[in-house]
């Protein structure tokens, strides 16, 4: 250390003119200020902004100056260790973020301990020690709150980092400006105001941390929690469709309802036995022998605590927003929670044929309950992902579980064709979630899937981390925030998810052109999610190999308004579903009508 103090850059604080210092320390403040407001810039010009502010941290800690003007060696160390920092990150932008996040937050915590540290060191005044010991607090604050938040680091390392630049380049300012003292001999003590000024600045930052942490905290709490009930005991029954567990369930049942959730066995991806969740629904008067609405619901996320039976309102997160009308026309309600959802994963998000034996094994299983009393009619439904889910539900149903009478099924916007929606929903504002959700399913599922080869390396923390919040979760805004910002770079991938080994998967788990039921598909005209030129291909295709469609599009609808009140395809699709239980025929061709 003492060979290193004898280098010109450990005496930058006594040669760099005053005007330069005033320069640096004002350019900090701006830069954190550009920062702040823009965090959720492209990944390669966020990785330069936050190098460069390293680098100015590290001049304005080399140039900074003391109240006694004896430099302490930590500062000049610190100095050092941001300039080193921020030149890495500069040369090397193709760091991951996470990296930079571990990089930024340790720092900010080395150099706010030994500000701490320097607070007790003898000579200092009140002012002096306050100053240290807050500036110093705040940067321990924000290092923690930078490690702490390490799957939402291009948003949260960005307001921190930029926080931390404004504070300690206005701390520098003051610094400077109060050394301007023209016609003010050296050694005259310091006004008061002046003295506590940087005391002022120092509380600010400790603020300013603090409520950083109060008001994202709540943005941290994940939605639900997984119970006990959810853990497949080790005696399961060996067949799909068999009842493991169930017990009453209450939690926002309609008052003319009885409901349960149950555990049961189903056929993974792999065709080995799986355990599954769903919930079951009937009405508490009537006759009984109820013909049953089997729900796929659409996407909730891909993490284990997703499944819809978790949540504050388990049949309205997965959109079936029509439980007590369904309820009111004296049909049951079985909804599967798929696999990987509540029950163990990994969830096979848009993959087909799971998703189908999920759907048909949760109806099976449900018959097992005496107390339910359910009829032999089943009518499928299923929005979005549970669109497609009923596609593959209607495709197996004869081959797979015979037992099972589907009189119909009703795919509203659904996710046909995985391939097209993959590849345009990952380039629309927000669309990255649901693309996250898809990429770690098939990556979980299929080997030959992997994120080195079809991720960019700057967004793949990103990626795992908005696949780790259920569209229900607080922090889901942050994954929100952060798929903003990738939108001003090239889509999430960096292998067009179109060719390759992916493109195969997906294209596999394209809905099938066969169908044992009458089938009814509704699409929105607006709808952002799921393209209705590529739903009009899928149905196209399903008219040309001989499979009668009756295809209906919405005109103005978007995604989720489709199957809310007041929209008219929700009285068509009782209308339509109660002809089907009622045993109408159907029409044996395709038709199509735009409402």
């Amino acid at each position: 250390m003492r060979v290193l103090e004898r280098l010109p850059l450990w005496r930058l604080h006594s040669r760099m003119p005053l005007w330069l210092r005033i320069a640096i320390a004002a350019v900090s403040i701006g830069l954190g200020a550009v920062i702040i407001i823009r965090p959720t810039t492209a990944l390669d010009v966020l990785a330069l902004l936050l190098g460069g502010g390293m680098v100015l941290t590290g001049i304005l800690e080399l140039t900074g100056r003391t109240d006694d003007d004896e430099r302490p060696r930590w500062r000049s160390a610190i100095g050092v260790a941001w300039l080193v920092a921020g030149a890495f990150i500069l040369f090397w932008p193709g760091l991951t973020v996470r990296l930079v996040a571990v990089l930024v937050g340790l720092l900010l915590m080395f150099n706010g301990g030994v500000g701490v540290v320097s607070a007790f060191r003898r000579g200092r005044t009140w002012d002096q020690r306050v100053s240290d010991a807050a500036f110093g607090a705040s940067g321990i604050l924000f290092g923690i709150f930078a490690l702490g938040w390490p799957d939402i680091t291009l948003l949260v390392v960005a307001v921190v980092f930029g926080a931390w630049l404004i504070m300690r380049g206005s701390a520098g300012l003051w610094n400077a400006l109060r050394r301007r003292r023209a016609h003010t001999p050296e050694d005259a003590p310091d006004p008061p105001w002046r003295r506590w000024g940087r005391t002022a600045l120092a509380i600010g930052a400790v603020a300013l941390a603090v409520a950083t942490v109060l008001v994202t905290s709540p943005l941290r709490e994940a939605s639900t929690v997984i119970d006990a009930f959810y853990a497949a005991p080790r005696d399961t029954p060996s067949e799909p469709g068999r009842l493991v567990r169930a017990e009453p369930f209450t939690r926002d049942i309609p008052a003319n309802a009885q409901g349960w959730r149950i555990l049961y066995t189903t056929t993974g991806v792999d065709g080995e036995n799986r355990v599954a969740s769903a919930l079951v629904v009937v009405p508490l008067e009537g006759d009984g022998r109820w013909p049953v609405i089997d729900w796929n619901h659409g996407t909730t996320g891909y993490a284990q605590h997703c499944a819809p039976s978790l949540q504050e309102r388990p049949l309205w997160s997965g959109a079936m927003y029509l439980t007590r009308q369904v309820i009111n026309e004296g049909w049951a309600i079985v909804a599967t929670d798929y696999i990987g959802l509540g029950t163990a994963g990994p969830h096979p998000y848009l993959i087909g044929p799971p998703s189908a034996s999920a759907s048909l094994d949760a109806v099976r299983a449900a018959r097992e309950l005496d107390d339910a009393d359910l009829g032999a009619s089943t009518v499928v439904w299923g929005h979005s992902q549970g669109g497609g889910a009923a596609l593959w539900t209607g495709s197996m149903a004869r081959s797979y579980a015979a037992e099972v009478w589907v009189r119909g099924v009703a795919a509203l916007a659904p996710a046909s064709d995985p391939l097209t929606l993959v590849d345009g929903v990952s380039a629309i504002t927000g669309g990255s979630i649901f693309a996250s959700f898809a990429f770690e399913s098939f990556e979980s599922i299929y080997p030959d899937v992997t994120a080195r080869r079809y991720i960019r390396p700057g967004a793949q923390p990103i990626v795992e981390a908005m696949a780790a919040r259920c569209l229900s979760d607080p922090g889901t805004v942050v994954s929100v925030l952060a798929a903003l910002g990738m939108s001003r770079d090239p889509v999430i991938f960096a292998a067009d998810p179109t060719v390759g080994t992916l493109a195969r998967h997906l294209r596999t788990n394209i809905a099938p052109l066969t169908t044992t039921a009458p089938l009814l598909i509704a699409q929105g005209t607006s709808d952002s999610i799921i393209d209705p030129a590529s739903q009009d291909a899928f149905v196209a295709r399903l008219c040309d190999a001989g499979t009668p469609v009756d295809y209906r599009t919405y005109a103005g609808m978007e995604h989720t308004a489709l199957v809310e009140r007041p929209s008219p395809l929700t009285e068509e699709l009782f209308e339509w579903t109660r002809a089907r239980f009622a045993g109408e025929p159907y029409p044996t061709e395709c038709t199509r009508s735009d409402r």
